[in-house]
């Protein structure tokens, strides 16, 4: 029973059964970021640098909200890193899969 004193017990993803860490990744991402990740996840094959103005163009999303939104992308435990590269007409990023 949970009091106004107790709080129920995180289980991390890892200890859960049928759960596997790279969803537990996603989980803690807003829709905005998991668009982005995605997006990155996708292209990255492709290519390696990206612009915000790029990004936020083919994602219907402003470069401030691309750029705002990396940060909780870079620092995550996610299959994607995410370099802050250039800011020359705008940020670039670094990305590798």
């Amino acid at each position: 029973m949970l009091t106004a004193r107790t709080k129920p017990l995180k289980v991390a993803a890892a200890d859960r059964p049928g759960m596997s860490t790279s969803t537990s990744a996603a989980a803690d991402l807003s829709e905005k970021q998991r668009r982005i990740l995605a997006y990155l996840r996708r292209e990255a094959g492709d290519r390696t640098y990206f612009k915000s103005r790029l990004i936020a163009e083919d994602l219907g999303l402003t470069a401030k909200e691309v750029g705002a939104n990396m940060t909780a992308i870079r620092e995550g435990d996610r299959d994607v890193d995410v370099e802050k590269w250039g800011y020359s007409s705008g940020t670039t990023w670094k990305v590798t899969v």
